[in-house]
């Protein structure tokens, strides 16, 4: 560090390319954690100051996901139409050669607190409903469940709103992610002590669990025993549910691993899942996709990003048959696919529910992903004008009515 330590410019500026994908953790010599020496020097360095602005937009994601959960068509044709898109990603320090991921009309937790009671007096495990899974894909959640369930378990779901905090790391908002972290330990105290398992669809916030948790709360048992009881699903079908025959599904598969699964969980429960379904895969030597979270949607890293994904990824998912599965398990790795190809990746959950309900072929012909792409709902240009303007007037007539109540005192 430099001689300013914690407000040291030219170290924001040796970070500020840092993709935190924990690489450093497990494959230095000296395991070097620069993705949680990052965020504790951001959280020094911006104390009492302003973060850029794609902090606020991206790292609050989890507190912005849910007021858009209320209109997701009028948030979706703001996001994804121009001239409007631009002008967002303007205001939101996003890269104008992206496209923000659009919300999903449904959220899984709607979608499943709705649905009621399955497997009622089955061994209970929680699905944890992560931020991306919840707002974004729920029909990877929708996937894991058919696939728990078909293992003979209860699935549970916090009904309160909750949140591990991941994208707040990567900014510094490391009170804030603590202040979560807190929440969830109160909220599930009763299932963490009974020692029900939780399932997370998405590495990195299990990679919290596993890592920053730990490291927030080194002496917090409930922690501690929140660490050891939280899995990936393909480590809880390896560990916790033996009896389960995992279908089969005799088809080529291209797979890319999260970098914080990589680092953090390793991949021996993920191949041998894989093993079991009978894939003929090829995992990747990819590193990181580039994405790395927000860091690829961020104004100015596009270039970076995308270098990042074509040194082994892109390429690799270009040059694979149509009709080969192609399988990642993070939010940010299939955006990067997404974005970057003619692709869709499927999380491991998907591919099981696919050998579940198509059987060992899976379906037939090219882009066997096609009915797990996740639908785009908008409204139509009418709708969102009158919507904005209705927004606009309530707005105005709530600030109308502060400032009145304020003067009324302010006259007493």
């Amino acid at each position: 560090m430099g001689k300013n330590g914690w407000h040291d410019d030219s170290a924001r500026e040796a970070l500020d390319l840092c993709l935190a994908c924990k690489g450093c953790k497990s494959d230095c010599p000296m395991q070097v954690d620069m993705a949680t020496y990052k965020a504790e020097f951001l959280s020094h360095y911006y104390a009492g100051r302003l973060r850029p602005v794609s902090a606020y937009t991206m790292g609050l994601i989890y507190w912005w996901a849910r007021i858009a959960s209320f209109a997701p068509g009028f948030v979706n044709y703001f996001t994804r139409t121009q001239p409007f898109a631009g002008i967002v990603k303007f205001l939101g320090g996003i890269s104008q050669r992206r496209q923000l991921p659009p919300f999903a009309s449904l959220t899984f937790k709607q979608w499943f607190l709705a649905r009621g009671v399955r497997n009622s007096g089955q061994p209970p495990v929680i699905l944890w409903p992560d931020t991306f899974n919840n707002h974004f894909f729920p029909g990877t959640a929708k996937a894991a469940v058919e696939v728990l369930e078909t293992a003979g378990f209860q699935i549970l779901v916090p009904r309160i709103q909750l949140c591990c905090g991941r994208p707040l790391y990567d900014y510094g908002f490391l009170t804030l992610a603590k202040g979560l972290l807190r929440q969830v330990l109160e909220t599930l105290r009763t299932e963490i002590r009974s020692g029900t398992p939780i399932v997370g669809l998405e590495p990195s916030c299990v990679a919290v669990f596993r890592d920053e948790l730990l490291n927030l709360f080194p002496n917090e048992e409930d922690a501690i025993r929140l660490s050891k009881q939280t899995y990936l699903l393909s480590e809880f079908l390896e560990q916790k549910a033996p009896e389960f025959k995992i279908p089969k599904l005799y088809r080529q598969a291209v797979v890319h691993a999260h970098c914080h699964h990589t680092a953090v969980m390793k991949l021996g429960a993920e191949e041998k899942v894989l093993k079991a379904l009978g894939l003929n895969y090829e995992m990747l030597n990819s590193g990181c996709c580039g994405m790395a979270g927000s860091f690829g949607f961020e104004a100015g890293k596009f270039d970076v990003s995308s270098a990042c994904g074509e040194r082994v990824l892109l390429p690799a998912i270009r040059h694979a048959a149509k009709d080969t599965l192609i399988i990642a398990d993070g939010f940010s790795c299939r955006e990067q696919i997404h974005q970057r190809t003619d692709r869709h990746a499927l999380h491991l959950a998907e591919v099981i529910q696919i050998a579940l309900r198509s059987g060992p072929r899976g379906p037939e012909g090219n882009f066997p992903e096609r009915d797990h792409v996740p639908a785009v709902k908008t409204i139509s240009p009418l709708q969102a004008c009158g919507l904005l303007v209705l927004l606009t007037f309530t707005i105005g007539a709530l600030v109308s009515a502060t400032f009145w109540r304020n003067d009324r005192g302010h006259l007493r």
